[in-house]
Order: structure tokens, then sequence, then C-alpha cells
């Protein structure tokens, strides 16, 4: 793997607006040889990244250094899938640190059918700090705990769950206790509406162990917070909406789901996309999956595009970084065996990037 600064040109599609304040092309950082899953950068700059499960990985996060090495994360001993511990890391994709330096890995256990969890390294320790499991009613069959939003502001953390049909869900984390809830099950927020994914006009597509073939329809994953930590913005992969409800609102355990309900905000058009992330002026950056792009939602609550470029084959997650850059993996994930019967139809290398960003973001998101 290697560390490029290599900038990539801006390409406009006719259909879309193109932002016009666009202040830094698109940067490689970083080529892979594996596909990355998510990533996020630490106060003091390190990279960290999961690696995506549908490659089957060795590890499960590394951290990718200066040099382009890629260190097993927090080390080889937690990234040994086959040592029968628990706390082990076994599937991870959201993954994000917090301004004290933690790392929030979630695991989704899905590889060796374990307990999903929530496992927080201290980087500057050098030390586990703690691991939540997130056991049944919290998580259902055919859980997928995907993505994370973390609220330092009030102590707790926000999950995405996109489980089949309306088993969609959001899960509530209280840092101070330990204990989470599962929220807005089966709500129009979280579960997937039916559009179709399309990359380079090839639909996205399935094939069970059945034989059938199907076009996948994924409930909520993008996620995120404003920088006050007062709105928690998120809705279905698989969804022309962006969504939004206050935080104080997710930690009242005395609403009802249908009290909840009415309080979740509808608040934009967005296209199919996976991972988002939102300055400190309230834009909202998205991966747009069937563009090859990188949008944003501004002020205006318009969407528009900010940068394209055929490197961003599946604009899959990002972080702020402390030097002031938005970063941005891209892992190809429509040419990853499951969505090809079989057949890996990826080639490396796989891409970290960075961009300036349209006004500074919080560390780690």
């Amino acid at each position: 793997m290697r560390h490029l600064f290599a900038s990539i040109s801006i390409i406009c599609f006719a259909s879309q607006p193109v932002l016009a304040q666009v202040r830094s092309p698109l940067e490689v950082v970083a080529e892979m040889e594996i596909a990355p899953g998510n990533i996020t950068v630490t106060p003091d700059g390190a990279i960290v990244t999961s690696l995506h499960q549908l490659f089957d990985p060795a590890q499960a996060v590394v951290e990718v250094r200066e040099s382009g090495e890629l260190l097993p994360f927090p080390d080889r001993a937690w990234n040994d899938r086959t040592s029968g511990e628990s706390a082990m890391l076994d599937t991870v994709l959201g993954i994000q640190a917090d301004p004290q330096g933690r790392v929030w890995m979630l695991d989704n256990g899905m590889r060796g059918q374990l307990t999903p969890k929530l496992v927080a390294w201290d980087t500057r320790g050098d030390r586990l700090d703690r691991v939540i499991y997130l056991p049944p009613p919290v998580t259902v069959d055919g859980s997928f705990v995907n993505d994370l939003a973390v609220d330092l502001t009030h102590n707790y953390i926000y999950i995405a769950d996109p489980a089949p049909g309306d088993r969609a869900a959001l899960i509530v984390v209280d840092l101070s206790t330990g204990v989470s809830r599962r929220v807005l099950q089966g709500d129009r927020s979280v579960v997937a509406e039916d559009v179709q994914l399309a990359i380079d006009g090839v639909p996205l597509t399935q094939t069970r162990p059945d034989g059938t073939v199907v076009s996948p329809r994924v409930g909520v994953n993008p996620i995120a917070l404003d920088g006050a930590d007062e709105w928690l913005y998120f809705g279905p992969m698989h969804g022309t909406s962006l969504y939004r409800v206050r935080t104080s609102d997710l930690r009242d355990r005395t609403l009802a789901d249908a009290e909840l309900s009415a309080r979740v905000e509808r608040y934009s058009d967005k296209p199919i996309c996976d991972g988002i992330s939102i300055d400190r002026e309230g834009n909202i950056y998205i991966t747009d999956l069937a563009a090859k792009a990188i949008g944003v939602i501004t002020g205006d609550r318009r969407y528009q595009l900010l940068i394209t470029s055929d490197r961003l084959s599946w604009p899959d997650a990002f972080s702020f970084g402390p030097d002031g850059y938005l970063y941005a993996i891209a892992n190809q994930l429509q040419h990853a065996p499951a969505f090809n019967a079989g057949d890996d139809r990826s080639r490396s290398p796989f891409y970290i990037f960075r961009l300036k960003p349209l006004a500074p973001g919080i560390v780690g998101r």
C-alpha cells in the first residue's frame, strides 16, 4: 500500500447541480490492496479503518501508517477471531474516534455468529476502555449493526441497524450505564424504500443460497450527529429521504414508540448513499453511490454534487481529520462476491482520499 497525494479532476454531471464553492480537488492519501470498510481519524492524526467483511479480510481493523504499512488495530491479538474470546474483534464496520482519543468499534459479529458489541480502545493510554454487548432484544434476528454516531455531550452512542424489512431500527446506548434500547423499529425513517441502485448502469443484485437473484433493499445506514449533538441525522441507504430527530427525544425513555416517531422530521432529499458526515456549519456530506461522487446537503436543504471521480467506486464513509481535511474511502463494494454470484470482481487499489470541506468538522466523525 502506498501513500500518495495525487489530485483527481472534478467532473460535472449535467443532470445534477454541482456546488461552485469546491475548495480543493480530491487527493489520494493511500492505495490499499484490501478493501476498507469505514474510516476514522484520531485527534492525534492516526488513520484507522475497518476492513470490509464482504471481502473476508484476515484482520477486522487496521491502522494505516504514513509509510503505507497496515498494522492490526489495536494489535494482532485483538484481531484473532480464532481465540475463542468473545471480546475480540470479529466483524467490524462502523468505527469512530472521539475527542478523548478513544476509537469506538462496532462489531456486528456476523462472521463468528457472535453477539454484536461496541469495543472502545483508548489510543492515548493504549488500553481497552470498555466492551458493551448488544444482545436481544436490543438486536433481533437479522440484525446488522452497521454504523454509529458518538455523542460525548450527553454520553450516548446511536447505532444504525438495517435489519431486513420492518425490523430495521436505531439503537440508543447510554454510556453511563451500558444500557441499550431499540427504537423506531419499522418506522418510515429507517425502512428501505423500493428504489434500485445501479452503478455504471448495472443494477446491484444478490444471489441467494437457493439461486434466486434479488435486488437488495437496505434500511437505515447513513447516520451522523450535528456539531452540537442536538440532532441525529439518518435514513435508509435505499431511500430518497434524509431524516432527523433531536437527541433529547432519543434519550427520553418515557416516549412511546408513536410519540418518538411523531418527532422525527423529514429533512431533505438524498440519493442512495452509504455514509454521511456533518461539518460545524451543518453541511451534510453524502456518499453518492450511483454517481460515484461526494455530494452535500447545504443549509438550504438542497442536495448538490461536490466532487466526482471514477475512483469514487462505492464511496463508503467519511471522517474529519485534525489537519482540516475530510477523509473518505472507496471500496468497490458493488464488485464484492456477495453481489456477483461469488465472483470477486474488484480490482486493487482501493483508495483513501481527502478533500477540503466547506467548513471545519469534528475530528473522528
